[in-house]
């Protein structure tokens, strides 16, 4: 291959490699942010206040946990930053049900459910249906997980 055709290759691949640096510091942040942006980009206020998740937008965006959280309002985005701890997801956004057998896994933001005011992103509808089954048991088992799996 010529130099001049290698230089975008190279450039390209650099930019592949940046990119999953990116979700990997998102990880060390403690939430599961693929590409830096929390839940897939889905707003975490609208699980409460919509009863179903909403698409955020670039604009009404902010940086928390360094990582980027998108909002569908900006009275979202407010409401958000005004206490996150209330919205944000459980377990740093990676999967409770994975987190209750003490592994990290990734998310579908279609797969939630709130308990006792507490959103817990689950990994697919189907493990989301073994949530359900024993959901304080299994609140219980992740959070007794999460201060040493979130480490890792």
């Amino acid at each position: 291959m010529s130099p001049r055709r290698l230089v975008p290759v190279l450039l390209a691949a650099l930019m592949l490699i940046a990119g999953g640096w990116q979700v990997a510091r998102a990880e060390v942040a403690l939430y599961y942010a693929e590409g830096g942006t929390a839940i897939s980009g889905y707003d975490p206020v609208s699980y409460f206040r919509d009863d179903a998740p909403r698409r955020g937008r670039a604009e009404y965006s902010l940086t928390w946990k360094r990582v980027t959280w998108l909002f569908a309002s900006a009275e979202n985005r407010d409401a958000f930053e005004a206490d996150p701890r209330a919205y944000a997801p459980q377990f740093g956004g990676f999967c409770a049900y994975a987190m209750s057998r003490g592994r990290k896994s990734m998310t579908n933001p279609l797969a939630w459910w709130i308990q006792d005011g507490r959103l817990y992103l689950i990994h697919d509808l189907d493990l989301r249906d073994r949530w359900m089954r024993d959901i304080a048991g299994n609140v219980a088992r992740a959070r007794e997980h999460w201060p040493t799996v979130r480490r890792n």
